[in-house]
C-alpha cells in the first residue's frame, strides 16, 4: 500500500563524517555498506550490450505430500524424531537432486490444515519469499498453522498481518515511532543491565567453578527492553523477576507446535504437536505483563491514538514486538553467538578486544555510534553468525499468482495458492554462495568484498542490505537488533580478555555454561 508521505526509518543510526571534528548531535542510523558514485561524465556512452544469461530448464517440482493424514503425520515424525531438522532436508535434497521440492511441515494433524509446502533450500529461490508482490503474508508467522489470537487480547498482530492489510502500515510506523523516541536511552541502559549481568556471572563462577548464561541473559535482556524502551525497572513492579519466565511460558503457547522439549518422543507428540494448549493455561502471566506495559506506554499508545489505533490493540502489539520479537531475538540469538565466538578460541578473543579497547579510546572511553562504527570486524562477527545461525530460521510465503521461481540449475513453476517455505540456514550456508559455508568465518564480511555479501544475509526477513518499511515485512527493529548485538561484544570485550564456555542443547538455542572468564589486561 502506497503512502503519500516518506516513513520514519526504524531506528535512526545514521553517523557523521569520520572528517568531522565536531561532537555528534544528530539522529543515528546504522548502514552496513559505504558506497561512493563518481562524478557524472560531460558526455555519456550508452553501455555495451551485456549478453542474456541462458534461460534455465524449466522442471517439475519433485516430492510428494503423501496419503492424506498418514503423509504429513510420517513427516512430522521424521522432522522431529527419526532425522531431525537439517537431516531432514539434506535427504530430501539427495533424493530428489534439487534444492527446491514439495513436502509436508509440521505440525500437521490435527493443529494445521494444510502442511504442504513447496521448500526453497538455497540462496537464489529463498528471497522470493520477502517479494510481497508475489507472496502473502497474511496469518503465516508461524508457518502452517496460527496460533489462538486469545494469546494477543484478540488481535492478530502486527507480525501476522500481510503489507496489504490497512493495520499494517499503522502499526508498522508505531514501532518506528516508538523505538526512535527511545533511541537516546538503549546504549547506557543495555551498558547498566549487562553490567549486572557481568557481575552475577563472576560471582556464580567464583562460588560454583561455572555459571550458566542463558538465565542471566534472559534477566538482563528483560529489564534493558522495559528500562530502555519503557522508563521502567521490572524489578520495582508487580513482575519483579519474574518477566522472563512469564515471557517464556507464553511464547511456548504460541509455537509449542513446532518445538522439541526432550519428553518422550510419543507423549511429547500426542502433547505438543497434535493438539494446541489452552490459551487459558497463560492468561494469569499475560495479564500481569499487559498491565505492566499499559502502564508504562503512555506515549506511544497517545501516538497510537493519533493514528487511528486503539491503546488496547496498540499495547498487546507492544507486548509481542518487545516480548516475542526482541526479547525472544535476544535469548536465542546472543547465547548462538556467544557459542561460535566461544568455540573460536582465543585469537578471536584478543583480536575483537584490541578492535574494541582502540575504538573505544579514541572516543575518550565512551560506548559512541561513531566508536561502534570503526569496529569493522566486531560488525563482521555480528553479520557471520547471522549468516550461519539465523535466529528465525523458518519463512513461508503464499503464492498470490502463477509465477516461476529460480534456483542456481533450474526453474519451476508455482500456481497461485501454494505454500512457499525457506529454511533459512541452508540458503545462507549456500557453498554457491560462501566460501567455507559451514565455518564460522569471523572477517567474513570485512572490507568492500566482504560487504557485498551482506546482500545475502537473511536474518531480519528480507536482505541486510535493505530497509524495512511500511510496504515490506522486514523486522521493524532491524537495525536495533544489530546494534544491541554489537553492543554485547563490546561490553563483553571491553572487560574480558577471554572465556571459556560449554555448549549444551535448549529447546530455543544453545544452552551455554561459562567457565572461565578472564579480566581485562590490557
Amino acid at each position: 500500500m502506497a503512502l503519500s508521505s516518506p516513513v520514519l526509518t526504524p531506528f535512526h543510526l545514521q553517523l557523521p563524517s569520520h572528517r568531522s571534528s565536531k561532537p555528534f548531535t544528530g539522529k543515528l542510523i546504522v548502514h552496513p555498506i559505504r558506497a561512493s558514485v563518481s562524478e557524472r561524465p560531460s558526455s555519456i556512452s550508452p553501455p555495451p550490450r551485456q549478453p542474456q544469461p541462458a534461460k534455465l530448464p524449466i522442471r517439475k517440482i519433485p516430492g510428494d505430500y503423501g496419503l492424506p493424514l498418514i503423509g504429513p503425520v510420517k513427516d512430522r515424525l521424521d522432522y522431529f524424531y527419526n532425522q531431525g531438522k537439517d537431516e531432514y532436508f539434506k535427504s530430501r535434497v539427495q533424493k530428489y537432486r534439487s534444492t527446491v521440492f514439495k513436502t509436508n511441515m509440521p505440525p500437521g494433524p490435527f493443529i494445521s490444515s494444510n502442511p504442504n509446502v513447496i521448500v526453497l533450500l538455497d540462496g537464489k529461490s529463498f528471497p522470493v519469499l520477502f517479494d510481497v508482490s508475489k507472496v502473502e503474508k497474511k496469518d503465516l508467522f508461524t508457518g502452517t498453522f496460527m496460533p489462538s489470537t486469545e494469546l494477543t487480547g484478540g488481535y492478530r498482530v502486527l507480525s501476522y498481518l500481510d503489507p496489504s492489510e490497512p493495520n499494517h502500515a499503522k502499526l508498522k510506523k508505531l514501532m518506528f515511532f516508538h523505538l526512535s523516541s527511545r533511541r537516546d536511552h538503549v546504549i547506557p541502559e543495555f551498558q547498566k543491565s549487562y553490567t549486572e549481568l557481568f557481575d552475577g556471572l563472576e560471582e556464580e563462577l567464583a562460588t560454583n567453578g561455572k555459571a550458566k548464561f542463558n538465565e542471566a541473559n534472559d534477566q538482563a535482556a528483560f529489564n534493558f527492553l522495559a528500562r530502555s524502551l519503557y522508563g521502567a525497572n521490572p524489578a520495582d513492579s508487580q513482575l519483579g523477576r519474574d518477566g522472563p519466565k512469564f515471557v517464556g511460558k507464553w511464547v511456548v503457547f504460541q509455537i509449542h507446535p513446532v518445538l522439541k522439549l526432550g519428553l518422550p518422543n510419543v507423549l511429547e507428540d500426542l502433547l505438543i504437536h497434535t493438539f494446541p494448549l489452552p490459551p487459558a493455561l497463560v492468561k494469569k502471566e499475560y495479564q500481569l505483563l499487559y498491565d505492566f506495559f499499559r502502564a508504562n506506554s503512555t506515549s506511544v499508545l497517545d501516538e497510537a491514538e493519533r493514528n487511528g489505533i486503539s491503546r488496547e490493540e496498540a499495547c498487546h502489539n507492544l507486548i509481542f514486538a518487545t516480548c516475542f520479537n526482541s526479547f525472544g531475538g535476544m535469548k536465542l540469538f546472543f547465547t548462538n553467538m556467544l557459542k561460535w565466538i566461544g568455540r573460536a578460541e582465543v585469537k578471536l578473543h584478543t583480536q575483537l578486544a584490541q578492535e574494541i579497547r582502540s575504538a573505544l579510546k579514541s572516543s575518550d572511553g565512551r560506548v559512541t555510534m561513531r566508536a561502534i562504527e570503526n569496529m569493522p570486524l566486531t560488525k563482521s562477527v555480528v553479520y557471520e553468525a547471522l549468516r550461519i545461525e539465523p535466529p528465525v530460521p523458518a519463512q513461508y510465503g503464499r503464492a498470490k499468482t502463477d509465477f516461476t521461481i529460480e534456483s542456481h540449475d533450474s526453474a519451476f513453476e508455482v500456481k497461485a495458492g501454494e505454500m512457499l517455505f525457506g529454511y533459512q540456514p541452508f540458503a545462507t550456508r549456500d557453498p554457491k554462495i560462501f566460501e567455507r559455508s559451514e565455518e564460522f568465518v569471523a572477517d567474513r564480511f570485512v572490507g568492500e568484498k566482504g560487504e557485498k555479501l551482506l546482500k545475502h544475509v537473511l536474518w531480519s526477513n528480507g536482505p541486510e542490505t535493505e530497509s524495512p518499511d511500511v510496504n515490506n515485512k522486514q523486522c521493524a527493529g532491524k537495525d536495533f537488533v544489530v546494534l544491541v548485538s554489537r553492543l554485547l561484544l563490546v561490553e563483553f570485550f571491553r572487560r574480558y580478555d577471554s572465556f571459556e564456555i560449554e555448549v549444551g542443547t535448549s529447546p530455543l538455542g544453545a544452552a551455554v555454561t561459562v567457565t572461565s572468564l578472564k579480566r581485562a589486561s590490557l
